[in-house]
Formats: C-alpha cells, structure tokens, sequence
C-alpha cells in the first residue's frame, strides 16, 4: 500500500480531522520521513484528495460526493454550484456557504441526494479561488463615523462590507466607492475592506457606467509610467521611419467608420484590374512600430487585452495618444500601416496576396451612413464632396462586396443580421432615446473586407508553421445543438444533423428560411446561445460561425491585443528576425496571451451589456403607464420576455396573468394555460403595458393588455 494510500484510509475511518503530527504518529513515521509524509500531504491537498481546514488539519475527500465547481449566488441568500459535466446543479444553503462568494470557484460535498427534479444538496468545504476581490457599493457610515459599510451594488454579494475608520480615508456618507475586501467572511462575521476610490454620489453624471466598469474590475487609469512613455512619443512620422517600407502615399485611401469614431485603425483601396479581377487593399496601423515588446505600454495593453466601448465612453487598450493619434489613420497625415494586397476573382477566391510594410496617407474619412446612402439610394454627396475617383472605389468596392458576401453563404457561414439597440444619451448622460439599427451596406462591405484580411493572414502564417494567434469558434456541444434542433423542428423547419453534428450551412439556410417572419428573431437568438462563444488560441482550429478553415484577428491593433500581438511576430517574419530565439519566446507566451485575451473580451461584453440594461430600464422609468407592441423573446420558468421595436425588453411575471395558471413548457419552448390550454409562444405578438422599471436593478417589468 503506497503512502497516498495509507493516508487515505486513515481519514477515511476517522471521525474527526487530523493534523500532519497525528498521521505520523498513526504510521510511525520518524522525524527523517515527515519530510516525504509533508509533500504527500500537500499533493494531495492540490490535487483535491483530501481537505486541509483553517486549523491545517486534514479531512477525507469522497470523490463520489465531492466536485469542484463555481458558486451561483441568488438574492435571497442561498446558492448553486455549477459543475461542469455535471447536469444538476448543487444547492448550497445560506448556512453552508462557508465564506464563499459569489462567482468562487469552490469544494463542494452533497450531504444529501435528491430524487425527481430536485437538486442535491451540498455543503461547499474550501474556496479554491476567489473571483470577488473589489467590488463598487454605497458607504454607510455609523453616526460616530468612526466605522462603516459598503452595501455592494452586486445583489450576488450577501454581506455588508465592514470598513474600519482607518480605511474609509475621504470617502463621505452616501457615495458610491470601490473597496477592496482585506478579510473574507468567517462565521457570522461580515468580511472587512478598505476603500480605494471614491466614484461619486448617486446620480452624478456618467456615475452608473462608471460603476459599472469599476464593478468589472476594468482597468479605468493608466500609470503615470505609461503616460510618461505616451507623451514622449512623437505625433508626426518621419522620413527615417520610412526606410524599407512600401510607399503608398499616392495611392488612394480612404477609411469608413462610424461618426464618433476616433481610433480609426482600418483603410481601404481597391481598383478592378485588366483581366476583370479586384485588387483589394487592407491597410491597418502600424502599432507595434510605437508599442514595443515588454514596454511599459505594451505590458499594459496586454493586462487590458481589449478596448471597452460603453454608449458615452470608451476605456481605451491604447493611452489616446496612440488610440486617438499617431496610430489613427486620420485623412491627410502619413501613417505607418501593415498591408494586405490580395488579387481577387469573380468568385471571391484570392488567386495571390501580399502582406508588407507601407505607409499611407489616407484621402478621405468616410462614415457609414454617408457611404450607405450613396450605396443604397444613389446619394450624390460623396461625388460633390470627393469626385469621381472615390465612387469609382466606392461601385467596385460593393461589387466585391457581393460576391465575397454569396462565396461566404455558399461554404455556409452563419450571418446573424440582429439590428442592434441605439443609445442616445443628452449632455447629462440621461437617455433621450432608443432605436434600432440595421446594418447597412456600408458595415457589411467593411465586414467582408475585414473577414477576407483576416483569413488570408491567418492561413499565410499557417502554413509557415510558426507561433501564431487565431481567432477560433469551436463545434456546437452535441446536447446544445439537439436542444435547437428540436426547438426548430417544433416551429416546423427541418435541419439535418450527421453523426449528431451540424454543419453551419444547416444555420444559414434556417436564418435565410426565417428571415421576414415573426419568429425570425427568436429563432437567431436562440441558435446563438446554442452555440460555442469564439475564443482566441495558440492552435490553429475551426471558425464554426465563418465557416473558415483559417482565421485570426489581425484588423485592428489599436483596441485588441491579439491583433497587436499577431503584427509583431509578421514585422518579425517580414524583417527577417524570426529567428529560431524568437519562435521558441513566442512558443512560451501565445497560450496565455491568448486565454488572457479571451477573458478580457468576455469582461468587455458583460460590462457593455450591463450598462446597455441599466440605460434602457432608465428609458422606461418616463414611459411606465404606456402601452406598446412586442414580440415574446423569451420563455422562462417565472415569466414571458417581451422586446419591444426598440430593442428594450422586460418582463411578464406569470404571476400578473390573470385569466389561467399558466405552466412552462420547456420542450417545446411555450407556456401553456392549466385550465383553457391557451398558449404563449416565442414570436407572438403582445400589446403591453409598463408598469415599472428600476435603472438602479436593471429591470423592466410589463403587464399583457391584448394578444395581436
């Protein structure tokens, strides 16, 4: 019997937990192996075969009963704890939480089974890793002010944050502040923090997004190091900067954003050649020619991993001198660019393509409407302003455009057309509206061109066999997709499945299938949360969604890291200092560059969708009494979803219905009245009514007025 094993039986059979001297008194065990007996013990701790409590005793792990997994906080104060693999989820009382957190990732025991569908019941034994580390919340101060606490904004978190005089610092009654917990909870005692930043009072201009943010953990400030680093950088390019480079200066270039864009870091420049085929080029800024490796901006972006866009702001990856200047490829200015030649035929294949150093200075700053109108309707703003030259670029461009767009449809890529919500904010950062947007032809024309980039980059450096970053969107899970496929099939489409797998060409026909219908954008809605969510990664794998063989994100240095990383290793390659040093350095850092990457870009989207929630349910706070049109967007176990014209959505509490008992169905995605068998489906129409919204909680609830 090994030592491990040893060990294991000794817990096993005892009653109570035991120290380290207690075991080697039990085997004997002399003072020249406690060492060995030590390591053991340690190992195993790490490894989560046994359980080593406050007091550093250790207690027996049964494998069968125990699962390491993250806690789910409710409101009311109880949990869950979501393990993967696992289809039921462990509830966890307010009693057994044992200092665990919300978000924690923790030790779990089930004490008690359960039959039926009803969840086991656990007991968490050990935090592994805490996630809650600060957290934003309003102070409450004693009336002696010489304690506090911070009631956290996060309703997940169920504690009060206890703060000692001394940690308050200048932060006043009221406010809104950022505190960093010192000591976690333990028994009945709340945990203990220190303030760190004042965020403001309550009401304050831009006081919610900002909050928001801060909650994220999003890094808000950058050093003065690297302030330092950014003022000192110069904002003209030279002529020595210049040697080696692709002189493109007479070419012309033009950008297409959006009105309120300031970090523009794509150009365009196509011309159709004799033999009928498109030269398309794709100039994007040069940023690794400021941002050097391991530079205290370099070290920064990394941490920050991507740009934060939230409706009146942007927290930028990129000090603004770079975002905002050098690198931005603003009109009438020489800028230092990576570009993208590729020689397209009239079947969207690139027959060759060329990847070089160039610098450019761009002849016009487009924006999408402009170009939309002029694309759409024939709007001859673009010709008085810019002349013909541009409109010639402009027709091939859409051209080019529809062709590459049916060669994408063809090979099955799924095209979520979702219109997306716009914010409007006034000078005081209130909502004055919302609408939605469609895409226009301008977005998509960019889109194609961007996506091409991307997947002539990715495969070039594919085939050199070095360490590269590809953008990678994994095969739906099985269970995920099934689920889908029967929800469609119950709306009455059929989709074809091979070995319980799903080609994304099955998708696209049903998008194209759905599209104008009420359930069209139930059903999109739905297929995305059936899928994977893209990631970045070290290996070369899969798009799913594109349905490309090859891809990485290469078009835009300034607000993505992965992009800035993936320009270094080709200046590397173009300048001939690839050498087999640097292939081995980057073979050591692109793992975790790219899993950092991926959980940035997730941070971003949590952060810029919560502020979207908070604003739209500011929005309704003056429309509660008024009645609207909507779609049922989703069905849940407590209430129907409705989302109005304008992207808002809110809630019908099954509670508020009146005229049956209604029972969610969960197969086939409806609810259904106990007494008449009336039915709610998804992409029914509703005529609502508001009846409350809460900025503060981000919800918006609504009653039914009338089936349409």
């Amino acid at each position: 019997m090994t030592l491990k094993e040893k060990i294991r039986e000794i817990l096993k059979f005892s009653d109570m937990a035991l120290s380290e001297d207690d075991i080697a008194k039990i085997l004997e065990i002399n003072k020249k192996e406690k060492r060995i007996l030590s390591d053991t013990l340690n190992q195993m701790k790490k490894d989560n075969s046994l359980l080593k409590d406050e007091k550093g005793n250790f207690k027996y792990i049964n494998r069968e009963r125990t699962f390491e997994g993250v806690l789910d906080m409710a409101e009311a104060g109880f949990g869950f704890v979501i393990v993967d693999g696992r289809d039921e989820d462990i509830f966890i009382s307010k009693d057994d939480l044992n200092s665990a957190l919300n978000g924690d990732r923790v030790l779990v025991t089930i004490k008690e089974r359960r039959k039926g569908d009803r969840r086991d019941i656990g007991v968490i034994n050990e935090v592994i890793e805490r996630k809650t580390t600060k957290l934003v919340g309003t102070l409450e101060k004693n009336n002696k002010d010489d304690f506090g606490f911070v009631i956290p904004d996060d309703k997940k978190v169920n504690f009060d944050i206890f703060i000692k005089e001394k940690n308050i610092g200048d932060a006043k009654n009221g406010q809104k502040v950022y505190v960093k917990i010192t000591k976690y909870p333990t028994g009945n005692k709340n945990p203990e923090g220190k303030i760190t930043e004042v965020l403001g009072y309550p009401g304050e201009k831009g006081l919610d997004v900002l909050s928001i943010a801060y909650s994220h953990g999003i890094r808000m400030e950058f050093s003065r190091k690297v302030l330092k680093d950014a003022k000192y950088l110069e904002d003209e390019v030279s002529e020595d900067e210049l040697e080696g480079r692709l002189d493109l200066r007479d070419k012309y270039i033009f950008t297409i954003d959006g009105a309120d864009a300031k970090d523009l870091d794509d150009a365009i420049s196509i011309e159709k050649l004799d033999n009928g085929n498109y030269y398309l080029g794709v100039h994007i800024a040069d940023v690794t020619h400021y941002v050097k490796e391991n530079s205290p901006i370099d070290n920064e972006a990394r941490k920050r991993g991507t740009s934060v866009y939230l409706i009146d702001r942007v927290i930028p990856m990129l000090p603004k001198e770079l975002s905002n200047g050098i690198c931005s490829l603003h009109p009438d200015v020489d800028r230092l660019t990576l570009s993208v030649f590729m020689e397209v035929d009239k079947n969207g294949g690139v027959k060759n393509s060329n990847i070089v150093e160039s610098v450019i200075n761009s002849n016009a700053r487009l924006i999408y409407d402009d170009v939309s109108n002029y694309l759409e309707n024939g709007d001859d703003y673009l010709a008085k302003r810019y002349g013909e030259e541009l409109i010639t670029q402009l027709d091939n461009a859409k051209e080019l455009m529809e062709i590459l767009n049916r060669k994408r449809e063809s090979k099955g890529a799924i095209d979520f057309d979702f219109a997306e919500g716009k914010i409007y904010l006034d000078k005081d950062a209130k909502v004055i509206d919302i609408k939605k947007e469609d895409r226009r032809v301008a977005n998509r024309l960019i889109e194609e061109f961007m996506i091409l980039a991307n997947e002539t980059v990715s495969e070039t450096y594919f085939w050199m066999d070095v360490p590269f970053l590809y953008r990678i969107h994994e095969y739906p899970d099985e269970e995920k997709i099934n689920e889908f496929t029967n929800f469609a099939r119950g709306l009455g489409y059929s989709i074809k499945l091979t070995q319980n797998e799903i080609h994304p060409r099955e998708l696209q026909n049903l998008i194209r299938d759905v599209k104008g219908k009420k359930e069209e954008a139930v059903v999109s809605r739905m297929m995305l949360r059936s899928l994977k969510k893209a990631r970045y990664s070290n290996v070369q794998d899969f798009h799913f969604g594109l349905a490309s063989e090859y891809y990485s994100h290469f078009t835009s240095p300034i607000r993505r890291y992965p992009d800035l990383q993936i320009h270094r290793i080709i200046k590397e390659n173009l300048n001939g200092k690839l050498n087999e040093g640097r292939i081995e350095h980057y073979s050591g850092i692109l793992k975790e560059v790219a899993d950092s990457s991926s959980v940035a870009e997730r941070t971003a989207q949590e952060a810029e969708r919560d502020v979207e929630k908070v604003k739209k349910a500011e929005y309704m706070e003056d429309h509660i009494g008024e009645q609207f049109e909507g779609l049922i967007s989703g069905i849940t176990g407590f209430g129907i979803f409705v989302e109005l014209p304008n992207t808002v959505e809110g809630l019908i509490s099954y509670n508020i219905l009146d005229d049956d008992f209604y029972i969610y169905d969960p197969d086939k995605m409806k609810a259904i009245g106990e007494k008449e068998g009336k039915e709610f489906n998804l992409g029914d129409k509703l005529i609502i009514e508001v009846i409350n919204a809460d900025a503060e909680k981000a919800i918006v609830d609504f009653k039914l007025v009338e089936r349409v």
